[in-house]
């Protein structure tokens, strides 16, 4: 089965409607786009593109990308997906993973590539959106391709990687089978309705809306810096269109909160907002919820390998839940989704795991309330990834069932819920005891003035830094938070003006960036009362 079926049975029973709003206006039908598909499989296949060939994909979200996909899928070819916000390294590793046959980009990624020797190696180049010296036009071609031809399940359809920040990246190849069972997770998630209207942030997501039949909108806004994305003209998409759900990482909601609540805008047709892509906080969806009183509020925890993998709605949390999470318990992120087996296991982060048999895995699992490593398995987890590089540490076999270690901690409750205490190798061991440090950043954000934080083991010490709403705190503030935070026993609050984030989805502290930092040793100030203040704004 190919993952364009439900594209196709779109076009013939609901030719006319709208499949994508791009973000300059333009529209196109379901009808449309599987003919654009068609056209664009016929270009590949008149250059010579075949089965199995690994077609490189550099087009920003656009009529463009997913016409462009439903070309190569209908080929039977590989999409590679690589992020050019990781650098330039990162793109030349990912190429020597697996070179591919074919690059098909805007001009950007064309100048890209004249700096990555891999992609300078590309012989097929095709140019969307633009020229380029050498490419094929997009739009070239009048033919078209039978599209939907019939393609085992096993055979490779997607490949992206991961962010590698330890050093090599994982290429993750997705089958056209593990891929349409993401796609039902994601469905049975984001329950369509008849007239949904989605404001698509991330690409999986609109590849779902198609093959759901729902509408998708393109933000009119640049994705690489969703905490500061000019989210006016975001916001006026969302009025315009009809928008009546989204899907978006917790920084880029927090952005649209932020501007709308500053503006005294509200989005009255919002149903559903799902957030993912990071953690998401109580403190965000309360902010959320004063814009968009009529939403529905999701937050969603899965990873690379395996999304989703559980989901809690809002409006689900209750007083006890958040007075918890300012108790220090962690992140509650709800119930695994129902397509996903999860256990929590003893942390062994760095080692590897083996079991004889079910008996011995079950008999190692811990019970409700015990903090330990989460794995998962079911029919969208990834199970292994290009060539085996990386297998040995993220996954293990139980009577011949691949099950993946996520990397991350947390627990379950009495009622099956799941809590996240962050990664299970940043669990501090020290004199005190153990520390999950993102439990403690949890209950930190939950103090009125605080923004972001990040605790970190250094120098023997428990440090807290911390990001506040304002740029910077006084001192009585910033001892009521050591004071608050007593049973983390935190030994110092370093204010910091600009926490380094991650560059896909700036949700996350970058900490190998902010350990290198505090190693800098910028500190000064560090005998008044614990409380210190950095010399220079991180980079």
């Amino acid at each position: 089965m190919n993952v364009l079926t439900r594209l196709l049975e779109h076009a013939a029973t609901t030719p006319d409607r709208v499949a994508i709003i791009d973000r300059d206006g333009r529209q196109i039908s379901y009808a449309g786009l599987a003919r654009e598909g068609a056209r664009f499989a016929a270009l590949l296949h008149s250059q010579g593109v075949r089965r199995g060939d690994t077609v490189l994909v550099l087009v920003p979200m656009s009529i463009e990308l997913y016409a462009t996909l439903a070309g190569v899928f209908a080929l039977g070819a590989v999409v590679m997906v690589l992020d050019p916000s990781a650098g330039l390294a990162h793109l030349e590793r990912c190429c020597a993973l697996r070179s591919p046959q074919a690059l098909i980009g805007v001009p950007l990624a064309h100048l890209l590539s004249l700096a990555v020797p891999s992609l300078r190696r590309v012989a097929l180049r095709v140019c969307a959106k633009g020229w380029w010296p050498g490419a094929v036009p997009w739009g070239r071609g009048s033919g078209s391709v039978e599209l939907g031809e019939e393609v085992n399940t096993d055979a490779p359809a997607l490949l992206t990687f991961t962010s590698g920040t330890s050093g090599t990246p994982k290429a993750a190849l997705r089958t056209h089978g593990l891929l349409l069972a993401q796609l039902a997770a994601l469905e049975t998630l984001l329950a369509p309705e008849e007239g949904d209207v989605d404001l698509a942030t991330l690409a999986i997501v609109a590849l779902a809306n198609l093959a759901t039949g729902v509408t998708t909108v393109i933000p009119d806004a640049s994705l690489r810096r969703p905490a500061s994305l000019n989210a006016r003209p975001v916001l006026e998409q969302i009025a315009r269109h009809g928008v009546t759900r989204t899907a978006a990482s917790p920084a880029l909601l927090e952005r649209l909160a932020d501007v709308a609540s500053k503006q005294r805008l509200s989005l009255p047709g919002l149903k559903r907002i799902y957030s993912g892509g990071g953690p998401v906080f109580p403190r965000v969806l309360h902010k959320l919820a004063r814009v968009a009183p009529n939403a529905r509020l999701i937050g969603v925890y899965g990873s690379t390998e395996a999304e989703p993998i559980a989901h809690i709605a809002f409006q689900d949390l209750s007083a006890s839940d958040l007075e918890a999470v300012r108790g220090g318990q962690g992140l509650l992120v709800g119930p695994p989704v129902e397509a996903i087996d999860l256990r929590i296991m003893p942390n062994r982060a760095g080692e590897l795991l083996e079991f004889a048999d079910l008996e011995s895995f079950e008999a190692v699992t811990l019970g409700a309330g015990k903090i330990g490593e989460i794995v998962v398995s079911g029919p969208h987890v990834l199970p292994g990834y290009l060539g085996g590089v990386g297998d040995g540490e993220t996954k293990f076999r139980v009577n011949g069932r691949v099950w993946h270690r996520t990397g991350d901690a947390g627990h379950l409750d009495a009622q099956g819920r799941l809590w996240l205490a962050g990664r299970a190798g940043a669990r501090i061991l020290d004199a005190r005891g153990e520390l999950y440090p993102f439990s403690t950043e949890c209950a930190a954000l939950e103090v009125p003035g605080v923004r972001r934080c990040a605790l970190l083991g250094h120098r023997g010490g428990r440090v807290l830094c911390v990001g506040w709403e304002k740029g910077r705190a006084d001192k009585k503030e910033t001892e009521a938070l050591l004071e608050r935070l007593a049973w983390a026993h935190v030994d110092r609050i370093v204010t910091v003006k600009s926490l380094p984030m991650d560059a896909r989805h700036n949700a996350k502290v970058d900490l190998g960036r902010l350990r290198k930092l505090l190693t800098q040793d910028k500190l000064h100030g560090a005998a008044d009362g614990g409380i210190s203040v950095w010399k220079k704004t991180p980079p």
